[in-house]
């Protein structure tokens, strides 16, 4: 059995179905999971991260466990006890959803220290551990969905800067192949797409999914932190505005991780557009 955290988001989700579909047997949570939110066959369990007890009836009978790292809420995580809880329910293997920024931005807050407290947990644990490190996700444009619709325009800034971004299916497939196979303890895998792309590279492939062009607008940094600042902290407003404006070499970097496990190139942005058109119509 592999207990799969955050089973409603983007690579929960999506771990589940390829897990579900190879014939493992899956156990999904998250707050506000429900039937309607798995594939048939398997089980949906409710319970909060940030309350390690509810964990313990999820836990029963598994042998692996993703680990979400809590995204936003990573500061309401205590990783400690949620492993030892994994640990005392027979637990032998987990793989941890982390972040690029752990790495590339240790000396900030939201996307180095918290990420990194997590990452050490894990590693500590003293159960077979692999950390997953992605950058950027192909599925973080959700955010221009209604300018797309509404006026077949995007508006972002630093319109010709590249990053190398990920699918999330992509992440999902690798991290379904460190839980069931050998190979994986103990390493930490950086995941990126094969070749960096631009916001107003993703504007066109948008418009060729579409049938039509979308018109690509820059902001200033200012006029696109005072958007974010509405539905994000500001800390994290304030580093990810530097990540895509001002990126490391590293962040920068196309790894070869997904490749080397997947046996394929990491699908490209205008790949994941085409799948996903219909929030955009």
């Amino acid at each position: 059995m592999i207990v799969v955290t955050g089973a409603t988001g983007k690579v929960g989700r999506s771990l589940v179905r390829t897990l579900a579909a190879a014939g493992g047997q899956v156990t999904a949570t998250s707050r506000g999971i429900s039937e309607a939110d798995v594939p048939e066959g398997v089980r949906q369990r409710r319970a909060d991260l940030a309350d390690a007890e509810s964990l313990r009836p999820v836990f029963d009978g598994a042998e692996a466990l993703f680990l979400q790292n809590g995204g936003a809420a990573a500061h309401l995580l205590n990783p400690g006890d949620i492993l030892d809880v994994a640990k005392a329910a027979g637990v032998e293997r987990v793989v941890l959803l982390s972040s690029q920024g752990v790495a590339t931005r240790p000396e900030s807050a939201s996307h180095g220290a918290i990420g990194l407290a997590i990452e050490d947990a894990v590693r500590q644990s003293g159960l077979d551990w692999t950390i997953l490190r992605p950058g950027g996700f192909h599925s973080n444009t959700y955010a221009w969905a209604d300018g797309v619709r509404a006026r077949r325009t995007v508006e972002a800034p630093f319109g010709d800067v590249g990053l190398p971004l990920i699918d999330p299916d992509d992440i999902a497939e690798v991290a379904a192949a460190t839980l069931r196979e050998d190979g994986h303890t103990g390493r930490i895998h950086e995941l990126t797409g094969a070749a960096p792309v631009t916001p107003r590279q993703c504007a066109a492939a948008l418009g060729e999914a579409l049938g039509e062009p979308v018109a690509f607008v820059e902001q200033t940094r200012d006029e696109a932190r005072a958007q974010m600042l509405r539905f994000m902290p500001e800390p994290v407003v304030d580093t990810t505005l530097d990540i895509l404006g001002r990126p490391t070499p590293a962040e920068q970097r196309v790894s070869p991780d997904v490749e080397r496990i997947l046996g394929r190139p990491a699908r490209g942005y205008a790949d994941w557009a085409r799948r996903n058109v219909a929030a955009f119509r």
